[in-house]
């Protein structure tokens, strides 16, 4: 007898076996380590044992009958080895070593290890089994060691989502009866007493032959008999186990419920591979719909804000002026609320539709689907041309506005100063055409005649002085008409009728001068003091009421230098009244000294001095006039200089805070491509320095707030300039809305790389180095590469474009391998290298982003699902038949991508077709698109 203990060839079966196992087993302790109790379990519980000795007899007697025998009895049958390695050859479809035939015990011995020796060279360790223990009829060690054969053969290669053995067949069971009720597998022995698992597991998959929601959870017996009675029919599954020996079990036989449950598991494992299918369709289908959804998004935003563009600039293109302040005001106040309410929001959904744009042209390319191409019109540079044209509109808006606002200012202004003027000459003409034509000279005495003679002098003189005055009228007049006041048409009515008056007037006062000299010849003397009083009272009037015309004039002032040129002319007016009152006081002495001499003379006066109507009463009038007139002159100014020394406080308040926040944004920009092209710490360190420096940048904002609230305040007082700074509330306003976008698009860029990175299995490593490449050649630091350019950073990274693959460089840097090439005169070929730019800058543009550089080296490096691979899954689902059916999908797939398939797969024309057969493999082949790589 060979004594195999002695010769070193145990085999070991029991609690040492956990996480022995080796070889090409695949490592037995996935599968072994729940064997610890097997010893103590069969002392405990001799129930188990009846039930692995049923379970098992019928296990081996499913494999023996495919070689015309079976056994009858564990124990015994096994014991001459023969029937032992018959069933190893079975299971395994292998030959083993010729059995010896002879009956004495040391035959039997050689074929049972012979036995033995086949399972551990299938890196199966027996503890403490050997070939005399089964010749000897040991039940125990016969039952373990059938059992280590169903663990290897029968249960090892079971896998669910890379679980194994026990883990693997319980996940398998959890997952196909999850959809039952009463049914909750969490075990291999008391989640299997009441039947309805076995028979929920044959529901799943042939639900002919079961009707589930007739069994009830309290009456196990018929559950289990039903369950193990159509296995037996139906599924080639022989009855392994009796209902009333696991009902009257407290706890079944783990190892018999997990022998009978893998039965089960082979029988369906065509369905499972229809499962995989099915769940690898799902999936690229998922993602389909999925992209699909983005490309609905990005069409309605898109469409929305291409329609909010349409309709804002046919309106920020409307320069037709209104004809008051208020309207044009209330133009301006619109445009604020446009700038400030409106369009920010649709600066960020700009922003936002190009992220999104981004992110699903990613997400094709990591899903090797075709790229997305919008509608026509809808386009990313459709939008951006859309924007374009909008901020060309809106330029210049606001200036035109305000102009528009100073123009109606100054037309208001100029139409008071005529209304003014025009009073003014109305008042002073009102009767002189009948007091030229009055004929009192022809009955005048010599006396009258020569007063009427100078009285008329005098009037012609007061008649030249307000020569200018016509005048005045006559420019203001014309100076509207070119600035297209609304009202021109009345004030140039009024101008042709002073106009026409004045003419009048001039030959009125002709014709009675040439009247009166006629008889002047018999006029004699007349009182000269009264001419001298009427000559220099005359101009003194008129400058009296030049004086009050000015001091009343409406003034428009912009800066202070303005308003301190008017006080500096008001003070010159006023030192000039010590001699206008001077020149009063010589007037009304004439006056008196003509009433002195009159009196001395017992001269009897008229009442009025005939020359002049300018009394010393009106002139007194008129001077207490003009000296009310000043305080107030002086008071007016004094406001208007303390509010353009509040414009000015306004304009050095704003150009502090623009001076500030102005140059801040420009640092922010060039940081911002400074961090963009640096490789600081994996891609997450850097995606976290960027979103931080994002909310650094958003924390800013009140002060922009702030900035705007003084570039209000600024607008409300109509302050059109400001030399203390050199930046405008637009610049600022463009300045921060690229901002925003630049950290927006960073981090986006990012975003899109860890998602490459992810997706393709690309390490920080390799990475790291694309970008040290990539920045190495970027010479400008522009973010892209020429054509040049890119095709140095391939050689760089070792890429043969000839060939379409990586070269190996073995243990050299970079910079050797760059070497290395240069020396040996390595060259792209152009075909291949124009083949690639095709793929990376499919807009010809002449530039490669970064972004596509990754993307095509991971393109290169990596593996994604294929349409082959989707055409292979769908082929198992419809039976390898060459086209599939509407009943097969939706019994394999979800409802939702069943239904999806259906609608979008066309109908199969195949010779072999049935009605309602459907074509999957140019579905599959549509999913993916046609790509040159």
């Amino acid at each position: 007898m060979v004594d195999y203990h002695a010769a070193n060839q145990s085999y070991q079966y029991g609690p040492s076996s956990a996480g022995n196992g080796a070889g090409g087993g695949g490592g037995m302790g996935d599968y072994m380590a729940q064997e610890d109790d097997w010893d103590r379990d069969l002392l405990l519980d001799p129930a188990w044992e009846k039930q692995q000795r049923k379970t098992f007899t019928a296990w081996c007697n499913s494999h023996l009958r495919k070689a015309g025998t079976q056994i009858e009895n564990i124990d015994e049958d096994f014991r001459d080895g023969l029937k032992l390695m018959l069933l190893l050859e079975v299971i395994s479809g292998e030959r083993l070593p010729k059995p010896e035939r002879g009956k004495m015990r040391v035959h039997k011995i050689n074929n049972v290890n012979k036995a033995l020796d086949f399972i551990a060279s299938k890196g199966v360790k027996l503890v403490s089994i050997g070939a005399e223990e089964i010749v000897d009829g040991n039940a125990k060690m016969t039952l373990g060691m059938i059992w280590t054969i169903i663990l290897r053969f029968a249960i090892q290669d079971i896998s669910v989502e890379e679980t194994s053995a026990k883990e693997g067949l319980l996940l398998w069971c959890q997952r196909k009866t999850a959809p039952y009720k009463n049914v909750n597998v969490q075990n291999f022995h008391i989640s299997w007493k009441d039947g309805l698992a076995f028979n929920a597991l044959i529901h799943r998959h042939r639900p002919e032959l079961i009707e589930y929601d007739k069994l009830r959870k309290d009456d196990p017996v018929t559950n289990l008999n039903n369950a193990f009675e159509v296995a037996e029919k139906y599924l080639d599954i022989p009855k392994m186990l009796d209902a009333e020996d696991i009902v009257g079990t407290l706890r079944p036989d783990e190892k018999a419920i997990m022998t009978y449950v893998s039965c089960f598991y082979h029988a369906f494992s065509g369905a499972q591979k229809a499962e995989t299918a099915a769940n690898r369709i799902c999936k690229v289908l998922a993602v389909n719909q999925e992209n699909e959804h983005l490309m609905e998004d990005y069409e309605r935003l898109a469409s929305d804000l291409l329609e909010w563009i349409r309709r804002t600039i046919p309106w920020l293109e409307d320069r037709v002026p209104q004809r008051t302040i208020q309207e044009m005001q209330q133009k301006l106040e619109d445009f604020r609320d446009y700038r400030r309410v409106h369009k920010p929001p649709k600066v960020q959904e700009k922003c936002q539709l190009e992220i999104n744009f981004n992110t699903l042209q990613t997400k094709l390319r990591l899903s090797n689907r075709p790229a997305f191409m919008p509608s026509e019109g809808r386009m990313v540079s459709d939008i951006n041309n859309g924007w374009q044209h909008l901020e060309q509109a809106e330029k210049g808006y606001e200036e035109w506005l305000l102009n528009e606002i100073r123009r109606l200012e100054r037309l208001d202004h100029l139409a008071e100063k005529f209304r003014q003027k025009a009073s003014i000459h109305e008042a002073w003409t009102d009767g002189k055409e009948a007091m030229l034509k009055h004929r009192d000279y022809e009955t005048a005495t010599l006396s009258d005649i020569k007063a009427l003679i100078r009285k008329h002098e005098a009037f012609e003189s007061d008649l030249a002085a307000h020569q200018d005055r016509v005048e005045q009228i006559a420019a203001i007049a014309q100076e509207l008409n070119e600035l297209d006041y609304y009202d021109s048409h009345n004030v140039n009515t009024r101008c042709q009728k002073i106009c026409d008056q004045w003419d009048a007037l001039g030959n009125l006062t002709h014709s009675r001068r040439e009247a009166l000299e006629k008889t002047e010849k018999q006029l004699e003397t007349i009182d000269q003091l009264h001419l001298e009083y009427a000559k220099r009272a005359a101009p003194f009037n008129n400058w009296m009421e030049s004086a009050m015309e000015d001091l009343q004039d409406m003034f428009i002032v912009h800066t202070i230098e303005e308003i301190e040129g008017l006080i500096s002319a008001h003070d010159q007016f006023k030192s000039t009244l010590p001699d206008a009152d001077r020149e009063r006081e010589a007037i009304l002495a004439i006056h008196k000294e003509a009433q002195r001499i009159a009196e001395s003379n017992h001269i009897k006066l008229s009442a009025s001095n005939p020359y002049t109507t300018v009394t010393p009463q009106i002139i007194n009038s008129k001077w207490e006039k003009v000296q009310q007139l000043v305080p107030k002159r002086d008071h007016a100014l004094m406001e208007e200089q303390s509010k353009q020394q509040s414009n000015e406080h306004l304009r050095r308040q704003f150009a502090s805070q623009a001076n500030v926040v102005g140059p801040w944004i420009q640092t922010k920009m060039e940081e911002i491509g400074r961090i963009s092209i640096e490789m600081n710490g994996t891609l997450e360190d850097q995606l976290n320095h960027l979103k931080q420096y994002e909310r650094s940048i958003v924390d800013y904002k009140p002060n922009l707030d702030l900035l705007e609230q003084q570039h209000q305040l600024i607008q409300e007082a109509l302050i059109f300039d400001n030399k203390h700074t050199n930046y405008t509330m637009e610049h600022i306003r463009v300045g921060w809305e690229q901002l925003l976008t630049t950290i927006a698009r960073t981090i986006n860029e990012i975003e899109n790389q860890i998602l490459t990175r992810d997706a393709k299995g690309i390490s920080q490593e390799q990475m790291q180095e694309f970008r040290a490449s990539f920045n190495h050649f970027d010479k400008d630091h522009g973010g892209a590469l020429g054509p040049e350019e890119f095709k140095a950073c391939l050689i760089s990274l070792g890429y043969d474009v000839e060939n379409d693959r990586q070269k190996q460089t073995g243990s050299m840097d970079s910079d050797d391998f760059r070497a290395l090439l240069i020396s040996t005169g390595y060259s792209l070929g152009d075909a291949e290298f124009n083949r690639i730019m095709s793929v990376v800058d499919p807009n010809h543009s002449g530039l490669v982003t970064f972004q596509a550089f990754i993307d095509f080296m991971s393109r290169e490096t990596t593996d994604t699902d294929t349409a082959d691979q989707v055409i292979a899954s769908f082929k198992v689902l419809a039976g390898d038949k060459n086209f599939i059916t509407a009943e097969e999908l939706r019994r394999e797939l979800p409802p939702d991508q069943a239904e999806y398939c259906i609608a979008r797969m066309a109908p199969y024309q195949g010779p072999d077709t049935v009605p309602g057969a459907l074509d999957y493999k140019s579905f599959s082949t549509a999913l993916y698109g046609e790509s040159d790589l």
